[in-house]
């Protein structure tokens, strides 16, 4: 249990889904979480699965779907390295010029934290962001997945903290 916190609900999964507006166009979906502000609600992150689709084989033509989970509004797919990104995935299939078998990659943020952590994550504001962008498809694509965590009740100090940092950041 994390410090200042106090879980007010057992574990949930919350699913989630994002589709490209048209192929390749950067688009993103906010999921609420229903938190309440008055009552100092944060969700505590424990694990994140994402789920792009395959990006489409072109012959000779490098193909991609990128992905992120955010807690605030972007306006890219982000990774691990920004502190608002919780998760990441990248789905690629890499094709030279005189190919017509392409060879498929696929890269992860950690899915699900190793044992010794108690969490990957506090989302303070009442919803999360799942970005998708695809590049050199023939078709739009879309994004699945599941976060995993629990409600919790912050101090006063320790809420004001997480939300300023959460806004800030952004």
């Amino acid at each position: 249990m994390v410090t200042g916190l106090k879980q007010t609900s057992s574990v949930v999964a919350v699913g989630f889904n994002a589709t490209e507006t048209a192929a390749n166009t950067f688009t993103q979906s906010s999921v609420d979480l229903n938190l309440s502000p008055l009552d100092r609600e944060v969700f505590v992150v424990l694990a994140i699965n994402l789920d792009p689709y395959t990006p489409d084989s072109v012959a000779g033509i490098t193909t991609e779907v990128g992905t992120s989970l955010t807690t605030t509004s972007q306006t890219a797919v982000l990774n691990l390295s920004d502190s608002n990104c919780l998760a990441n995935a990248t789905n690629i299939i890499r094709q030279n010029a005189a190919s017509t078998d392409g060879a498929p990659f696929q890269t992860l943020g950690l899915e699900t934290p190793p044992a010794t952590l108690e969490y990957i994550g506090i989302i303070a504001t009442n919803d999360f962001f799942v970005q998708i962008q695809g590049s050199q498809n023939l078709s739009a694509k879309q994004i699945n997945g599941k976060l995993y965590g629990y409600r919790a009740r912050a101090s006063a100090d320790i809420f004001a903290a997480l939300v300023q940092s959460e806004v800030l950041s952004s």
